[in-house]
């Protein structure tokens, strides 16, 4: 899987929750986390999505990255307090390293 092919269903999913009785708030809301996420990764990474796509280990980081959001309720990731092991996807593909 591709995170471009990442879906709000694949999240809910993930997250547990049952896609079909979603409010259309919650929806939205899982939309926003998922777009948060995908450009989290792009500008720890420095990487365009096309590129993100090439690394199938970015797709366990966005999901990761969206249930913190959705945990917390936080449309941003707290850079002194991301999970370890997604800081390592990430610091491994990152090109921007100034």
């Amino acid at each position: 899987m591709k995170v471009s092919e990442v879906s709000v269903k694949n999240l809910a999913d993930y997250l547990k929750l049952d896609y079909e009785t979603l409010a259309p708030e919650e929806i939205s809301e899982l939309e926003t986390f998922l777009a948060s996420a995908k450009a989290f990764i792009s500008d720890y990474t420095g990487l365009n999505q096309s590129e993100i796509d090439a690394h199938e280990s970015f797709v366990a980081a966005v999901f990761v990255l969206v249930q913190d959001m959705y945990d917390n309720r936080s449309y941003y990731v707290d850079k002194s307090h991301i999970n370890h092991v997604i800081e390592s996807i990430l610091e491994m593909h990152s090109v921007n390293l100034l």
